[in-house]
This record gives structure tokens, sequence and C-alpha cells, in this order.
């Protein structure tokens, strides 16, 4: 597909870097000749030096012909008027980065009458990721599918457990929970196990289940679940916002404490979340930090806008304290180093959106319209998680699975048919209207259909 990426920032060069893997012919726009260069040549993509905003620069890139256009500049208006000029020159499907939360509550209104395909928040979707994280203990990631009725959980397996040993197929019967074992990270290896395969200490799994089966399981594996009743923020930006807030609707009974650096913005977080304690100061100094109770806080969250300064935050917090550890990190490509350290929970703002956009894109290059419900990339990108909404493809309705052939590394995790999961064996099959959650080490599939051999 042509798709035009206006905006090579972060966000911009995140989008560009995932949608040319998937082999998309991509043109980005910047009036930053520097990072412009950058883009281009280390991606092997077009580049445009202009103002994306212009009518003149969009025909340049091709806005005609092209299928998409995302507008993923530092200003929400100008990402506005670059998908209305596109969506009137090129008639391209168009999506725009909308952060400020003043638009949050009119985000509905602005998609429909801007004719937006979609709407990216990358703030925003951290935010829900965070507030989601706290409510498992250990988790490093949680990917919910079918509208939350089934959660794809990652977590590390401590030392020395009773899950360890136990071949996959026999973990029901002996732990009497109802989950399914989808990837096991073992050192650089991703592996989509069979039943025959065990879990070993140290392993990094990820598993589907309901959030009752889920919290069963941890507890299995040894992993202490208690309710979270203080939280510590550092960094008072947009993502703690967002999270502060999903946490009030969330009615989450936990208190909050933001230490923020900047005083106009310690003021405007005070008067948005009276129930919250804000703190006016360096959240990078240690007395500080030890004076505001970092010791005995239940979690502590690394959200400023630095990196670096996430990291050692978090590192601190954990030796400190047995805190639940949220860090944000905007560098996807330091992903392997990262993951190396004792950071908890790691969020990555950039790749959230990616995952969304490539979903959207992928559905788009299916001309039956494609079933694809939902995707994320799991296990450091080499594996990715599914969701399909089954129709009426006789090759796949109706039929057992132990009668259907499927690719090689292809797993089928659950199937949701109204308000009940199936766990599924050889027996099951799927039937119209089913959400079918796929994990594979394959990538690439746009259609259910590509599952099978």
């Amino acid at each position: 597909m042509n798709i035009i990426v206006v905006g090579c920032g972060k966000v911009g060069l995140t989008l560009a870097a995932q949608l040319n893997k998937e082999n998309h012919n991509i043109t980005i726009i910047d009036h930053n000749e520097k990072a412009l260069r950058h883009a281009v040549d280390s991606l092997d993509i077009m580049g445009i030096n202009g103002n994306g905003a212009m009518l003149a620069t969009q025909q340049e890139a091709g806005v005609k012909n092209a299928d998409v256009l995302i507008a993923a500049t530092d200003s929400d208006e100008i990402n506005m008027l670059c998908c209305l000029i596109a969506k009137k020159e090129g008639n391209c499907s168009t999506i725009a980065r909308i952060r400020n939360p003043e638009y949050t509550d009119e985000i509905t209104y602005l998609r429909d009458e801007l004719n937006l395909a979609t709407v990216i928040n990358p703030e925003m979707a951290a935010a829900k990721e965070a507030e989601r994280l706290l409510h498992f203990p250990s988790a490093m990631k949680i990917d919910s599918f079918s509208r939350g009725k089934i959660d794809l959980i990652r977590v590390k397996v401590p030392e020395n457990n009773l899950v360890c040993g136990i071949k996959l197929h026999d973990i029901h019967r002996v732990l009497k929970v109802n989950v399914l074992i989808c990837s096991i990270e073992r050192g650089d290896n991703v592996i989509i196990p069979s039943g025959m395969q065990e879990i070993k200490s140290g392993d990094v799994i990820s598993f589907i289940a309901n959030a009752q089966q889920a919290n069963a399981f941890l507890i299995a594996l040894g992993i202490d679940f208690a309710p979270i009743k203080n939280v510590m923020i550092v960094g008072g930006g947009r993502v703690t916002y967002y999270m502060a807030r999903y946490m009030k609707l969330s009615k989450m009974r936990s208190k909050i404490k933001i230490i923020e650096i900047d005083k106009d913005r310690c003021d405007f977080l005070a008067s948005e979340f009276p129930d919250a304690t804000i703190i006016n100061g360096d959240g990078t100094d240690q007395d500080l930090l030890i004076r505001e109770g970092i010791e005995n806080t239940d979690a502590f969250c690394s959200l400023t806008g630095f990196d670096e300064e996430n990291i050692m935050l978090s590192l601190y917090a954990g030796k400190l304290s047995h805190a639940r550890l949220v860090t944000k990190i905007n560098r996807i490509s330091f992903e392997n180093v990262v993951n190396e350290l004792n950071l908890g929970s790691i969020i990555y703002p950039k790749q959230i959106v990616a995952d969304h956009i490539v979903q959207y894109v992928r559905a788009l290059q299916n001309s039956q319209g494609s079933n694809i419900e939902t995707l994320y990339k799991i296990a450091d990108g080499k594996a990715e998680a599914l969701e399909f909404k089954v129709g009426n493809n006789p090759e796949l309705i109706n039929h057992t699975f132990a009668d259907l052939k499927f690719k090689a590394n292809v797993l089928i995790a659950a199937i949701v048919r109204g308000n009940k999961i199936i766990t599924p064996g050889g027996a099951d099959f799927m039937l119209p209207g089913d959400s079918v959650i796929v994990i594979t080490t394959n990538t690439g599939f746009n259609d259910l259909k590509d599952i099978l051999a």
C-alpha cells in the first residue's frame, strides 16, 4: 500500500519503520531536513522536505495515489489540517495524532467531522496500559482481547515454583486453573509450545486467561498478589494525567502521589485531581524520594520524558522497596538491553500505537475486508497475537481443529463465543461470529484463512 507519514519525530519514525517492515511503500514528510535525512537513510524510504499541511507538499508526496495518510507531528491542529487536506485531495484513509487532554472529550466529534479513520494518542494508550498493569502483580505486559473479556499476560517465571517441570497439558489437572500458555521466551528463542513442553525457572511466558483464572495462576507461580494501596509517580506529563484519570474512573482505591518539578504543572494537576498528593520537586532527588515514602510505596511509576531518568528511578525504587514497578521507555531500539534490567513492567507508548496502526493497515489490505479485530506484537516483537472475527469461510467453520492443518508455529489460543471463553482442544471448531485468538511467530497474517497450511 502507498502510505504517507507526516512528521518524523519518535512516533512518526516508529510508525514508518513498522509499516516499512510490512512491505508498504512509505513516504515521510517533514520540514526538518536533518531529521528527514536520518529517516530516509535508516529506513530506505522516500522523503519530502516541506510542510505536510500544505496542499503542494502533499501533492508532491503523491497524496492522490495514497491509501493512507498518518499525521504524527507534535501539533494536534496541524495533524487535523493535514488529514482534512488529504481527505479532500486524495480521498485516502486518514489517521491523526491528537494528544492534548483538552480534546479528549471531543474526540468522537472530531473523528466524525473530519472523517478520520482513527485517532492515535500514544500517551493515553500508555497510561491505559500502565493503569491495567497495576491490577496484576509482576505482569510485564497485558494485552486485552474481545473488549476486555480475555487477557494475554506476559510474566517472568520465578525461581523454584510449583509450575516448573509440569507438562503444559497437565497444568489444568494439577493446578486446577484454566489457562493456556501461548509462548515461552527462553534466552533469545521464542517457542510456540505444544502440550508436551515444560516451563523452566527464568522463562518469560505469555498466557491467556480471564481475570479470575489469571490471578489464580499467578498465585500458583508463587507471585504474591496484594492490592495496591498507594502509588508514587515521578513525572507529571500527559501519561501521568491520563493514568490518574483512568485510576479515578476505574475507582481504584489507591492513594496517588505525583512528583513533578514544574510548579505550573503541579498547580494544574492539583486542580484536576484534588484527592491526589502533588509534590513540587525534583523526582531524581534521592532524599526527596525517601522523605515521600519510596521505601513503603506499593507501586512506583517512572513516567518522566527522559528514558535515562526513568531507568535509573526504577532501578533505585527496586533496590529500596518491593514496589511494583512501571517504567516508560520511548526508544524501542534499546528494548533488548532494558529487558535485562529490573525495571518491572515496561511500557513503550510508540510501540502500542504502532501495533494499532499495523492492525488497521492490514485490515485495509484485504479487498474482502479483513477480519482482524486486534493485533499485538509480543515476545519483544518476535511473535504476534491476533484476534480474528470468524466469517462464513467453509474451509474454516464446522471443522474440528484435529481435522484442520495449520501452518507451523501457529497456536489457536482461545475462542470467544458470545460470553463464553473456550480453551480449544482437538474436538473444538469455529462458528461464524466467533472471535478467535491466534498466536504465531509468522508475520503478515491479514485474514484468518492465512493460518491454514
